[in-house]
């Protein structure tokens, strides 16, 4: 691996110019396949095997035309105070409002609140429903357009009208003065830690063209693989965080073969031999993890998966060859690593030579941060291990309170119209009426279809949280009914949940006929469900897989799972610091949380997939190098020592730059980034700084040499990927030889 990657190394030095055209036409053609490819609509949200999914499918086979899947929104009209909606101005308005509504090219159906019972018990709030022939997001921007036209409207009237539903998507924000501070923290990180303007911005020029290669295809791609907006936001910031990192990583073993003496282009090539060997390996278990969301078996999240992995693949590809090309045409621009302002690089380089006739006691040189920090952690590998791990665990104790959810209009911001118009509702109608539950009775094969929906019926009434249920609605043909029932409690509720539960449990094994639960709420009951059991199998694959990579990199048995259980350690911490936040509500005036509830039931396993990669990062860069100094002869503890000499101070650079990058997205106004934002950004604080930092090299120190230990036997099996870069030192050590190649003749 070490000496195949370091001849690409050396021919994207030399050939410069071909890699760099090669990128900037892939960015091109990518960018021009984006503008030309037709717009996007909708991801088709589905959730294979699910009970709701099963009664969305039902209703488009016995309900044809009805839309059962299309886009609803509701205008929530409010009196003027010591006025009532039914007074004849309010009626009028309202009436003129729901005609408008109705003229929709798309619009299925427009209820009258005066007709249907839509008006509050004192008069003063009343809605009206809108249905849609197309799902929420592939709606026309003209009949979005209308509905925002028919609200301004009505409030010019002096009442208070806003608009809630899916029809009128929240977009999530994603926060662009916070990433614009992230990038800039990431571009000060970089130039301190290496030292010029010119070699930080090397990871930001070649991360940006990844991004823009990756956010680009997708785009092209988008209407052909049926892709949303969610799947280029994710893979933009997983491409932008690694490709940062990845280039960082390289630049920087190449500013440190440079201060041992070598030249320009040999260093380019040892830095992608040994530095890009590591960034092969951190890309994979980013990839294993990323790709190991198909297990969930949910479309979205699969295409989600796919796409960001793609985007680290290309990350990867242009850390081997763009950076090897850029550091050719930067040249004497870069310094070696140790060199000051304003000395000479060659000058530098060359008195870090190894020279016989220097002297010996030439004073040593003054060790780094990371250096004595990991002598102290040496010093006391118990310590540090105890209190790392009852720190974490100390963060970690909330997740016993874990509860599940999808975000709704409640958990808006209090400025959207969707949040203004469900505290409406709740207002007037109770919470309950914000997430109305739809039950399907399949009597098909049923003696009596209406005896077995009034049956249904009876039962949903004698449930505890219960506000309403409707009559049962049939088909033409008689042998399917829809039931509308209004739950007391808000539609994230644990009591909605349980009513849902009851309604599947209870009422359908009394009924003479099928029963199946559907509508927004019991999809995204059904969607929590879904992950909540896919965890620990897609845990166990991603896991599983990497261990076996990480066996494969570092030829040991117990190093790759001191990383595996402390990678666990730190996800079960960052969990633990978003219950207490965004479901506790601590420091949630700090990071503008408005509004507590169940977290996102796609955090936990999103996590895992996105920290595992990102963690094992560090795990390799880091441990690698202490691996090449172990092999190179080096005792276990110096080795330790040595590892973070040369590592740690450039894994801290990529911890502080990736948390960055995350913590932009806290500003967001949208709940579900800023929580996505939080949580990784703080998984990776718990990861790099006190498992990657403490936990590892306290471990480490402890095993000692066992910490290296492999059966012979797996030893042989084994292929020897060559990641430390023995074959690259074997190769130097011939090269410096001078009778390396001479043969021994008779005389």
């Amino acid at each position: 691996m070490a000496t195949f990657l370091y001849r690409l190394g050396l021919l994207a030095f030399r050939r410069r110019h071909f890699v760099a055209l090669m990128w900037v036409a892939l960015l091109t053609i990518a960018g021009v396949g984006a503008f030309s490819a037709p717009a996007a609509g909708s991801t088709s949200f589905s959730i294979p095997g699910t009970e709701a999914q099963k009664a969305f499918d039902l209703l488009e086979q016995r309900f044809p035309g009805a839309s059962a899947d299309g886009a609803t929104g509701r205008m929530v009209f409010k009196a003027p105070e010591g006025e009532k909606m039914t007074d004849a101005a309010n009626r009028a308005t309202v009436a003129k409002t729901v005609k408008e509504l109705g003229d929709g090219s798309e619009v299925v159906s427009v209820t009258d609140p005066f007709t249907t019972d839509a008006v509050s018990r004192d008069g003063t709030v009343a809605y009206a429903s809108v249905r849609y022939d197309a799902p929420a997001m592939e709606l026309k921007d003209a009949t979005v357009d209308a509905l925002e036209k028919a609200a301004d409207q009505a409030r010019d009237t002096g009442l208070t009208v806003d608009v809630g539903g899916d029809a009128l998507q929240a977009q999530p924000e994603a926060g662009a003065i916070g990433e614009a501070v992230g990038l800039a923290i990431a571009a000060v990180v970089l130039v301190i830690t290496l030292g010029s303007l010119v070699a930080a911005g090397l990871p930001l020029l070649t991360a940006i063209i990844g991004v823009g290669i990756g956010v680009s295809t997708i785009a092209a791609l988008a209407k052909a693989l049926d892709l949303g907006d969610t799947t280029s936001t994710l893979a933009g910031m997983i491409g932008l965080a690694v490709g940062i990192d990845y280039a960082l990583f390289i630049v920087s073993r190449y500013r440190a073969e440079l201060a041992e003496g070598r030249d320009r282009e040999e260093a380019a090539g040892r830095a992608t031999g040994t530095a890009g060997s590591a960034v092969v390996f951190a890309g994979l278990t980013v990839v294993i993890a990323l790709a190991g969301l198909s297990v969930v078996n949910v479309p979205m999240l699969t295409k989600m998966g796919l796409a960001a992995a793609g985007t680290v693949v290309i990350a990867v590809l242009i850390a081997l060859t763009m950076i090897p090309a850029l550091l050719g045409y930067a040249g004497r621009r870069i310094r070696p690593a140790g060199a000051k302002r304003g000395n000479s690089p060659e000058r530098t380089a060359s008195s870090a030579k190894p020279s016989s006739q220097q002297p010996s006691s030439q004073q040593p040189v003054k060790p780094n941060l990371g250096t004595r920090w990991a002598s102290f952690v040496i010093r006391r590998p118990a310590a540090v291990l105890l209190l790392g791990v009852i720190g974490l665990g100390a963060v970690a104790l909330p997740v016993s309170q874990l509860e599940l959810g999808l975000p709704d209009d409640g958990s808006q911001p209090t400025s959207t119209t969707q949040r203004r118009a469900y505290d409406l509702l709740s207002e007037g109608f109770g919470p309950g009426f914000n997430g109305p539950l739809m039950i399907v009775v399949d009597a098909k094969d049923s003696d009596d279809p209406k005896a077995a929906a009034a049956t249904v019926t009876d039962g949903i009434k004698g449930l505890d949280d219960v506000v309403t249920v409707t009559p049962p609605a049939f088909n033409k043909a008689g042998d399917t009914a829809t039931i509308t029932v209004v739950p007391h409690s808000k539609p994230s509720s644990p009591q909605t949940q349980d009513l849902v539960h009851a309604i599947r449990d209870d009422v359908a094994s009394k009924a003479d006929a099928d029963v199946l639960v559907t509508g927004t709420t019991a999809m995204n009951i059904d969607f929590s469900q879904k992950l909540s059991d896919a965890l620990i199998p897609y845990l166990a694959l991603v896991v599983g897989l990497a261990f076996l990579l990480l066996i494969v990199v570092f030829r040991s048995i117990l190093v790759p799972l001191k990383a595996a259980l402390g990678f666990l350690l730190s996800v079960l911490a960052a969990l633990g610091a978003v219950v207490a936040v965004f479901q506790w509500g601590w420091l949630g005036g700090v990071l503008g949380v408005e509004e507590t509830g169940p977290i996102m039931s796609m955090m936990p396993i999103f996590m895992v997939g996105v920290v595992f990669g990102l963690a094992m990062d560090y795990e390799v860069f880091l441990v690698t190098r202490m691996r090449e100094a172990y092999v190179h002869g080096e005792s276990p503890s110096q080795a330790i020592v040595t590892g973070f000499k040369h590592s740690a101070r450039v894994v801290v650079a990529a911890a502080v730059i990736m948390m960055a990058v995350f913590g932009g997205f806290i500003s967001s106004g949208e709940s579900m980034i800023k929580m996505i934002g939080f949580g990784l950004a703080i998984a990776v604080f718990f990861d790099a700084f006190v498992v990657r930092m403490a936990i590892v090299p306290a471990v480490l120190a402890l095993l000692g040499r066992r910490a290296w230990w492999l059966p012979k036997w797996l030893d042989r099996a084994l292929p020897n990927v060559d990641v430390e870069g023995e074959g690259l030192r074997t190769r130097a050590e011939k090269d410096t030889d001078p009778d390396g190649d001479r043969e021994l003749v008779r005389v």
